[in-house]
């Protein structure tokens, strides 16, 4: 399934323009409107690779490109709230902590318990945050599938497929691909300016490669359960 993935933006006879244009948006990521044609982008990768469809998506109605990335971006920003609230909140209440017990004369102590507020606050945060990385890919092939925004998040949707070994196996393949994209990119940093520029490709070839691992999961999955809903439990096979 990887080496699959990795050749899907290739099999594409124009696959140099999609990376070109992919990597461009991405570089230019800091100005928002570029991040949110390229979720729209990977939206659309999910959408096809979920009902089979090899093909590579190209870069083309802008619009619902468009609206398909700001629907992502919505998704992805509700699910890491949380972790990134707990976090803020880690800082601030070390912070406090120290502040209050150095307050008191007792600079170690507060030193002591400023270091264990962050530790514990920041487990949590570090857990909850990889728990919506596991949730937002396939809360944004709802999305895809249904077209409906709710539907990233309905537990009765999402349970099934978080819960399967499936999908398990196919998110630490793609987080694989992911982290492998960002060492390299860092990496190629080490080069003024041409290793930043190069990094940007690769970001968007990683992430296109990682949601193509994703759709296929998620449309393997639905499949499966459409095929069960369609056998009753009370049905048998004719002899």
């Amino acid at each position: 399934m990887i080496q699959d993935a990795l050749n899907y933006l290739r099999t594409d006879d124009d696959w140099t323009r999609t990376v070109l244009i992919g990597g461009i948006l991405s570089l230019l990521g800091v100005l928002v409107v570029p991040t949110i044609l390229v979720l729209g982008y990977l939206v659309r990768v999910l959408r096809e690779t979920m009902h089979g469809d090899d093909r590579t998506p190209v870069f083309d109605e802008w619009g619902d490109l468009f609206v398909d990335g700001v629907k992502a971006f919505a998704i992805t920003l509700a699910y890491g709230v949380v972790p990134a609230v707990i976090g803020a909140a880690v800082v601030a209440g070390g912070i406090l902590s120290f502040a209050v017990v150095a307050g008191g004369g007792n600079a170690t102590a507060a030193g002591g318990l400023g270091v264990v507020v962050v530790i514990v606050g920041g487990l949590l945060a570090l857990v909850l945050g990889l728990l919506a990385a596991y949730v937002v890919p396939a809360a944004t092939a709802a999305f895809a599938e249904t077209g409906r925004l709710g539907a990233a998040f309905s537990v009765e949707d999402l349970r099934p497929v978080l819960a399967s070994g499936r999908y398990a196996t196919a998110w630490l393949s793609a987080f694989a691909v992911v982290v492998g994209g960002g060492l390299l990119g860092a990496a190629l940093n080490a080069i003024p300016i041409l290793g930043f520029v190069i990094a940007g490709f690769v970001t968007f070839y990683a992430g296109v490669t990682a949601y193509y691992i994703i759709g296929h999961a998620w449309g393997d999955h639905r499949s499966l359960d459409r095929r069960e809903a369609e056998t009753s439990p009370d049905e048998k096979p004719a002899v």
